[in-house]
C-alpha cells in the first residue's frame, strides 16, 4: 500500500470497536486489519474474514497479542474500557484509545488514526467530509429558521393567537433519542449525538437540563421527566440491537408517555445504532436520518403535512 507518497508500509492493526474498524476502512486501509472485536460488522466483507478477539469489555488480550499487532485501536468512552486499556499496556501492546465525546473529537480521532497509519492526507479528507456535512446542515437550518421567522413576522399582525403559533413554529423540535428501553437511557450534554440533533435542527431535551449540567454522557430518565420534556419525536437507537429487532410498540405502548407530542402525532422513528452510536464516518448517515426526523416532527407539530406512520 502506498501511503501518502512515502515508501510502502505494512502496519498490523487490531481494532477493538466498531467505530475504529469503520474509520480504518474509510481511510482505505482495510488491508492493514489483522483482527477485530466481535461487534465490528462493517464493512461486512472485510470483518467476516478476520480473526475476532472478543467484545467491548470482554476483549481477549491474549488473542490480540497472538496477532502481533503494531497498533491496537481501542476506546475509552464508557466505564470499564480503562481496564481493557490497562490490560493492553500490561501486555506491552501499542494502543491508541481516545475518549471520544464531541464531534470535534471524532474528527480528531479520524485524523490521528490516519496519521498513525501513514495516510494523513486521506484522514484530512474523511474528517473534512464529516465536518462539511455538519456545517452544511447547520447552515441549512439557519436558512430555514430565518424563512420561518420572516413568514411569522409578516403574518402574525400582532394577534396573540398568531404570535403563539409563530413561537411554536420557530421552536426547534425536541428529539428524545433512546439508547436503551428499560430503563430508558438518553444521551446527555457530553455526547456527539446532542450536537448532531442540534445540527439537524432539533434539540435534545436532556442535553441541557440540570442533570446534564453535571457533564454526563448519558443517563436514565424517568417517565415524569419525559412527560415534562414533552418530546416532539422519539428516536429508537438501541445499542447492540440490530435494527430489524427494534420494536416501536415498546415506545408507543408506554401509557405514561401517551400525552407527549411524539406519541400523539405518531413521531416514533427508528435509526440504526450504527449511524449514531459509532463515532466515525457513518455519523454523516446518522445526521441525515436526524434531519428527516426533525423535518417530520416539525411538519406534524405545525400541521404542514400529515404525520407519517410509526416506523
Amino acid at each position: 500500500m502506498q501511503l501518502d507518497g512515502v515508501a510502502e508500509t505494512r502496519v498490523r492493526v487490531v481494532s477493538l470497536n466498531c467505530s475504529n474498524t469503520e474509520i480504518v476502512a474509510a481511510l482505505g486501509c482495510s488491508g492493514l486489519l489483522v483482527g477485530v472485536d466481535d461487534d465490528s460488522d462493517f464493512p461486512a466483507g472485510v470483518v467476516a474474514k478476520l480473526p475476532h478477539v472478543g467484545r467491548d469489555l470482554d476483549i481477549d488480550v491474549a488473542k490480540v497479542a497472538a496477532l502481533a499487532p503494531d497498533l491496537v485501536l481501542a476506546s475509552n468512552t464508557v466505564p470499564g474500557h480503562e481496564k481493557v486499556i490497562a490490560a493492553l499496556h500490561a501486555a506491552n501492546l501499542p494502543c491508541y484509545a481516545p475518549e471520544t465525546i464531541t464531534l470535534a473529537d471524532v474528527a480528531h480521532d479520524i485524523r490521528e488514526i490516519a496519521r498513525r497509519l501513514g495516510v494523513a492526507a486521506r484522514g484530512e479528507a474523511v474528517a473534512g467530509e464529516l465536518e462539511g456535512a455538519v456545517a452544511a446542515a447547520r447552515e441549512a437550518i439557519e436558512v430555514t429558521e430565518a424563512a420561518i421567522d420572516a413568514t411569522n413576522a409578516s403574518t402574525a399582525a400582532g394577534s396573540a393567537g398568531s404570535a403563539s403559533s409563530a413561537t411554536a413554529a420557530i421552536r426547534r423540535p425536541r428529539v428524545l433519542l433512546e439508547w436503551w428501553p428499560k430503563p430508558v437511557i438518553v444521551p446527555g450534554r457530553l455526547s456527539w449525538v446532542t450536537e448532531l440533533i442540534e445540527a439537524a435542527g432539533g434539540v435534545n431535551p436532556f442535553g441541557h437540563d440540570d442533570v446534564s449540567r453535571d457533564k454526563v454522557k448519558s443517563r436514565p430518565v424517568r417517565d415524569e421527566e419525559v412527560v415534562a420534556a414533552d418530546p416532539d419525536a422519539v428516536v429508537i437507537c438501541w445499542c447492540g440491537v440490530k435494527p430489524e429487532k427494534y420494536r416501536p410498540e415498546v415506545v408507543t405502548g408506554r401509557a405514561a408517555w401517551a400525552a407527549t407530542g411524539a406519541l400523539r402525532r405518531g413521531q416514533v422513528h427508528c435509526v440504526p445504532e450504527a449511524f449514531l452510536g459509532r463515532p466515525g464516518p457513518r455519523l454523516v448517515d446518522g445526521l441525515r436520518a436526524l434531519q428527516r426526523v426533525v423535518a417530520s416532527a416539525r411538519a406534524a407539530r405545525d400541521g404542514t403535512a400529515a404525520p407519517p406512520a410509526v416506523r
